[in-house]
C-alpha cells in the first residue's frame, strides 16, 4: 500500500488550486481519495483491535471534505491542498479524542489529543493534570511515547494560566492552550513498507493519553 496519485494528485491541485482545473480532473481527485481512504479503513481494522468503539466506522465517516469553508476566510482558494481523516468513535466532528492522519506534501502528520479545547474544557483538562499529575507524566513522559510525541500543545502560554498556582513544578503541562499531540512525517513515510505498522504503533502509544483527556472531555460533549 502507497499514497502515490494522493501525493501527485495534491502537488497539482496547490499548484492549480481552481475550479476549472478541478473539475477537469475529477477522476484524478476520486483515484487520490480512494487510495486515502483505503489507508483509513486498514487503519480502522487495526486500531479496533486495541480500541474496539471504531469498529463500526467505515472511511466516509472518517474522512474531511476538500472544498474549503470560505464564508469568512479571506483566501478563496477552493479547495484544501490535503487530505485528512480523523478515526474516533463520536465522530470527525467531535471534540473527542481520536487518531487523525493527515496527509499533505511536506507537511505531513500523525496527530491526536484535545483539539480547540472550549475555555471550560480547557480549564478542566488543565485542572485534571493538577490533580493527576503523577498519571499524566507516566504517559508523556514515557520514552515509547516521546519517541512519537515530544512536545504537548500545538500552542501555549508564556506564564501560568490564570488562578492556576505559578509555583506549579510541571508547567509546561498547564501552558498549552490546545492538548494536541503529533508526530511529523515526510513524504516518503507513505511509500515505506511498514507505513501502516509505523502509524498503528504511533497511535497504540497515543491511547493512554487520549483516554486521559477524554476522561475529562466527555464531561462537555
Amino acid at each position: 500500500m502507497n499514497l502515490k496519485k494522493t501525493f501527485t494528485f495534491l502537488r497539482q491541485l496547490a499548484a492549480h488550486n481552481n475550479r476549472e482545473w478541478f473539475n477537469s480532473h475529477k477522476a484524478d481527485y476520486e483515484a487520490a481519495k480512494s487510495e486515502f481512504d483505503a489507508l483509513l479503513t486498514v487503519l480502522i481494522a487495526h486500531i479496533s483491535l486495541f480500541e474496539p468503539e471504531v469498529m463500526h466506522l467505515e472511511a466516509k465517516d472518517c474522512v474531511y471534505r476538500i472544498y474549503r469553508d470560505l464564508r469568512f476566510s479571506q483566501d478563496k482558494t477552493p479547495y484544501k491542498t490535503h487530505f485528512g481523516g480523523f478515526i474516533s468513535a463520536r465522530g470527525k466532528k467531535s471534540l473527542h479524542c481520536g487518531y487523525y492522519v493527515h496527509v499533505e506534501p511536506g507537511n505531513s502528520m500523525l496527530a491526536g489529543g484535545g483539539w480547540c479545547p472550549t475555555s471550560p474544557m480547557l480549564r478542566a483538562i488543565r485542572q485534571s493534570v493538577v490533580d493527576n499529575i503523577d498519571e499524566f507524566r507516566d504517559i508523556v513522559e514515557a520514552p515509547d511515547f516521546k519517541h512519537y510525541y515530544p512536545t504537548v500543545g500545538w500552542e501555549r502560554l508564556k506564564t501560568a494560566p490564570k488562578d492556576f498556582p505559578k509555583d506549579f513544578p510541571y508547567m509546561q503541562y498547564l501552558q498549552p492552550k490546545d492538548y494536541i499531540v503529533w508526530h511529523q512525517v515526510s513524504d516518503e513515510f507513505f511509500s515505506a513498507p511498514d507505513m501502516v505498522d509505523t502509524i498503528v504503533d504511533a497511535f497504540k502509544q497515543m491511547k493512554p493519553y487520549n483516554d486521559f483527556l477524554n476522561y475529562t472531555i466527555d464531561d462537555y460533549i
